[in-house]
């Protein structure tokens, strides 16, 4: 297996140093990056190997939503169309003339099936295409109808009642927000900040600075404990999907909202427990994210690449002190050297990818630490795949 590095050492070796050596190293860095950016790299990877399920064959997801994210985030990023054509492509297959959404159930009331809206806004925006205002229309149908818990927060889904997890903050949240600024409907950006507020309130753990993966507002499943309702494990990818979801949503969300500075403040709580378990060898986390010593734990890609991008981002925006990018920095270094696999075509690998995780339902989803180091681990799953890509974009615009 090879793997390759170059341009993020220099950086990290700069941090707290002033002389023209950093200097040279720093310049360096940038022309590196310039020659062959990450970005481009695993972009031009993931459009190869993702475009059977883009374009051939193409089916309403979570996953289709967040490798057409990263898609978008490129064309913004690089001002090449081919990657907004790519996303395109997806959407003119995926809906129908009259804005039937291939493959999309409403009555499942799945929150994982909104996370694709935040393509259609751009979409519509561009071409004007009425199928993807009313594909739009139709998600938005399902947010009014969505069942809630006691304090309006969205349910996982119909089959986990009562339940909300980190993973349904992203899934929603930075759509609906995006929604009401794209159209002028302000009362989405108070129902985004108390989905986000509530799992502040009940899933975060203040001695670890981390958030739980799940609470159950009923207490009824198995794996909620009795008295608070919380599962009982911190796994990386639903505080990468929640810390991700906080600064995306501040992108939508005016700058005058009352509740604003209350969204960064839970930013500023997550990034100590994010810099607190980082890997203090290898710069990369662990899948559960506080038990980096416990047997069968593992270095895991996708949780990784989420906290790198929420960790720049965080620093970018303003939201967080600069002194976290260090830490950022020093996980970018690691992902690429740990996660990055160039293969003999020159395509980008991201490897160690844990598949799914979840809570409840078949199967032995219990919440346990056993459990969450059972699930299978891959290579190229687009919850690693394009957040490496937005981690990438985050850091090539820190060397700037």
């Amino acid at each position: 297996m090879q793997y390759i590095k170059y341009g993020v050492i220099g950086a990290i070796a700069c941090l707290g140093v002033s002389s023209s050596s950093c200097d040279v190293n720093v310049q360096t860095e940038k022309e590196q990056v310039a020659e062959e950016k990450w970005s481009v790299r695993l972009a031009e990877s993931d459009i190869e190997r993702f475009t059977p399920l883009m374009s051939e064959d193409p089916r309403w997801g979570y996953h289709q939503g967040l490798i057409g994210k990263s898609m978008l985030d490129m064309w913004e990023y690089t001002g090449d169309e081919k990657y907004y054509d790519f996303v395109r492509t997806f959407g003119e297959n995926v809906i129908q003339e009259d804005g039937t959404i291939n493959t999309y159930d409403q009555k499942s009331y799945n929150i994982d099936n909104i996370n694709a809206g935040k393509l259609l806004i751009p979409l519509y925006r561009k071409t004007e295409d009425e199928r993807f205002r009313k594909a739009l229309d139709t998600l938005l149908h399902q947010m009014e109808n969505h069942p809630r818990t006691s304090e309006g927060g969205y349910w996982h889904k119909l089959r986990y009642p009562h339940q909300k997890w980190l993973d349904g903050i992203y899934m929603a949240s930075p759509f609906l927000a995006q929604y009401g600024k794209e159209f002028n409907e302000p009362a989405y950006y108070d129902d985004v900040v108390n989905q986000i507020t509530l799992m502040a309130k009940h899933a975060y753990d203040p001695d670890k600075n981390l958030f739980y993966h799940g609470w159950d507002e009923s207490r009824e499943q198995d794996w909620a404990d009795d008295e608070t309702g919380l599962s009982s494990n911190f796994w990386s990818r639903s505080i990468g999907w929640y810390g991700m979801a906080i600064v995306d949503v501040l992108d939508y969300l005016p700058s005058d909202h009352p509740d604003r500075e209350e969204l960064i403040q839970i930013a500023k709580k997550l990034a100590p427990g994010i810099r607190r378990f980082q890997d203090e060898d290898t710069g990369v986390w662990y899948q559960v994210t506080d038990k980096g010593d416990h047997e069968g734990n593992y270095l895991e890609s996708s949780g990784t690449a989420m906290f790198i991008y929420f960790l720049y981002k965080g620093v970018r925006k303003g939201y967080l002190d600069k002194e976290y990018l260090t830490t950022a920095r020093k996980g970018y270094e690691g992902m690429v050297k740990q996660f990055f696999k160039v293969e003999e075509d020159g395509s980008v690998t991201v490897t160690d990818g844990c598949v799914v995780a979840g809570l409840g339902g078949s199967g032995n989803r219990d919440g346990s630490y056993e459990y969450y180091i059972s699930e299978p681990i891959k290579d190229n799953d687009p919850k690693a795949t394009a957040p490496a890509i937005m981690a990438s974009i985050e850091h090539e615009r820190s060397l700037n």
